[in-house]
């Protein structure tokens, strides 16, 4: 086995890619520094349909950011003040904040132990008559369960907003996450799959409706220039970071294969140091999983293993340590610990690997050596 000695692993690597992707970015971003056109235009319009041919639905908007995206599919959806909306408790503060900034009321349900989406099964028992909307999650880059949450949705007749901000690629049965529910909302945030260099969001959609009521909202609700009928807000997508976006699109496919890859080779090296008692891996429930994020469960001294990789120059992160139900800005919420035992115990118990493309092998034995001389100590 080769030396490694001073190994480091940062938990991401975004420069890393810049060899193989800067001509293609930089000629982009010339491109609209020429035209003078920074705003919205002829490159946001050309990004938004790829992605929309990417993702398998008719249309998309581009708009501000991943969190923009979904507060602006609510706003399209008409969710506002007294209308509840189910989704999870363990995501990012943006699945709910978006909610809460409508006056709507976030109506947490639990998640699956297994791939840390949420729990269909928990959904219908808390519709009530104010409930406008699901917003299903695909956390870490994994579908979540989706015909059982069409079903519901369907049924009471309410609207799905697919968070798929780190989901972009990933597919359940053969179906692009985005394209099952009304709107589907992606983030270009530099650490995601497809990221920019800021920040970028898009919407996707099925309808034509949909579509254009988002494209409205994105611009203070004016259409014509000038005239509002609507509120809105200023969501638009710089055309720099459409550029960049979609210089990079090309790449994803193979990057996205690159993660996969990484993921099974930390599932076999895992398996080889016989560890899988010790920690458990994520599961590859609805293939395929574009691995945002390589989570594994550590059964106990979670945050001590953390601190030893630390030490041995292993970034990792926790996504995320205090799951929305018990965050302060939701006490009105009235819940309190124990409400939902399977977020909780995410929190408590998962940690995220570095996974991104560039990794070498050398690096993730590094990294599996290193919980095994922890965890077997």
């Amino acid at each position: 086995m080769k030396q490694k000695d001073n190994i480091q692993v940062p938990l991401l690597d975004i420069p890393a890619s810049y060899k193989e992707i800067l001509e293609d970015v930089e000629k982009s971003i010339s491109g609209v520094i020429r035209s003078g056109q920074f705003i919205l235009g002829p490159i946001v319009e050309k990004l938004e349909k790829q992605i929309a041919t990417y993702c398998g639905t008719k249309y998309a908007v581009g708009v501000s950011s991943g969190t923009d995206a979904l507060l602006v599919s609510l706003m399209a959806a008409g969710v506002g003040e007294g209308d509840e909306v189910i989704t999870t408790p363990f995501t990012f503060f943006a699945t709910a904040g978006s909610i809460a900034r409508l006056g709507a009321r976030p109506v947490f349900v639990d998640i699956e132990p297994e791939t840390f989406n949420i729990d269909q099964r928990y959904i219908e028992n808390n519709v009530t008559e104010k409930t406008r909307a699901i917003i299903p999650v695909h956390l870490y880059g994994q579908s979540a369960n989706m015909d059982p949450v069409v079903k519901v949705a369907r049924k009471n007749n309410l609207i799905i907003v697919e968070d798929a901000a780190q989901a972009i690629g990933s597919e359940y049965k053969g179906r692009k996450t985005g394209s099952m529910g009304d709107y589907g909302c992606f983030s270009f945030f530099p650490t995601k799959n497809l990221g920019g260099f800021g920040d970028g969001g898009m919407v996707t959609t099925a309808s034509e409706e949909l579509y254009e009521k988002v494209k409205i909202l994105r611009v203070h609700g004016s259409n014509p220039k000038y005239y509002h009928k609507i509120t809105g807000g200023n969501f638009r997508l710089d055309a720099l970071q459409a550029s960049i976006v979609l210089a990079k699109l090309k790449y994803l496919e193979r990057w996205t294969e690159l993660r996969r890859k990484n993921a099974k080779t930390y599932d076999r090296l895992f398996n080889e140091k016989e560890m899988t008692g010790l920690l458990t891996l994520p599961s590859e429930v609805f293939p395929r999983h574009v691995y945002n994020q390589y989570v594994v469960r550590v059964k106990e001294k979670r945050d001590e293993l953390r601190a030893f990789l630390e030490e041995n120059n292993i970034a990792t992160e926790i996504y995320y340590p205090l799951p929305l139900h018990l965050q302060d800005c939701f006490a009105s919420l009235g819940h309190k610990k124990g409400d939902f035992p399977e977020s909780e115990k995410a929190a408590d118990e998962t940690i995220a690997l570095p996974i991104f493309p560039e990794l070498s092998n050398i690096q993730l034995e590094y990294v599996v050596e290193t919980i095994a001389r922890y965890l077997k100590k």
